[in-house]
């Protein structure tokens, strides 16, 4: 392969759409990009690929704006063609490709077990909230299970709102060593069983 010194006049030519001149100027850096891309890249429907949109993109920045400076075509074309390739690889790595032989993935996104586990919360919430004095209870309930805003529980417990923040203090304070006592409890037991 002979390397060819770009001007000018072969640029004009590329931007008038000279079919001996695009012939050319896809030949040869067609092969410079196999060569450059089939050193990074394991896939040869990736590499052609990439090739293509380089030479394409290439081309249309060519007839829409011509290049500045012609004697720098091939750094511009390889500046392209990294871009493509970064651009690629982005993609690639969103969006995995597996053998056709592969076992499905695990959609990760979903957890199968949620509800379950919503429902023993909600359950372990329950029996919490019971063993609370029945203020502290009645207190947590309106304000995080039937979000009653502030000034209602104030008027409806005959309170300020100062006092009432005393109160949900005092409340989340017991409602937290009742959920320790129990998580504790529990997690010595699971411990024990294993």
């Amino acid at each position: 392969m002979t390397f060819v010194n770009f001007d000018a006049a072969y640029v004009n030519r590329l931007m008038a759409g000279d079919c001996t001149t695009e012939e050319h100027f896809t030949e040869y850096f067609g092969v410079l990009l196999n060569l450059k891309l089939r050193n990074r890249l394991r896939s040869t429907q990736l590499v052609e690929d990439i090739r293509q949109e380089t030479l394409l993109r290439v081309l249309r920045i060519v007839r829409a704006k011509g290049i500045e400076h012609p004697e720098r075509l091939g750094a511009f074309v390889h500046a392209v063609c990294h871009n493509v390739l970064l651009e690629q690889l982005r993609v690639e790595g969103r969006h995995p490709h597996f053998a056709e032989d592969s076992p499905e993935p695990v959609d990760s996104r979903v957890d199968i077990e949620a509800p379950i586990h919503n429902e023993e919360m909600r359950a372990s919430i329950d029996a919490i909230l019971d063993a609370l004095p029945a203020k502290d209870r009645s207190i947590l309930r309106m304000l995080f299970l039937e979000e009653i805003p502030k000034e209602q529980i104030c008027a409806q417990l005959g309170v300020d709102q100062d006092y009432l923040r005393v109160l949900l203090h005092r409340a989340k304070a017991r409602f937290r060593a009742e959920f320790i006592k129990r998580v504790g409890a529990r997690a010595l037991t699971m411990k024990a069983s294993m």
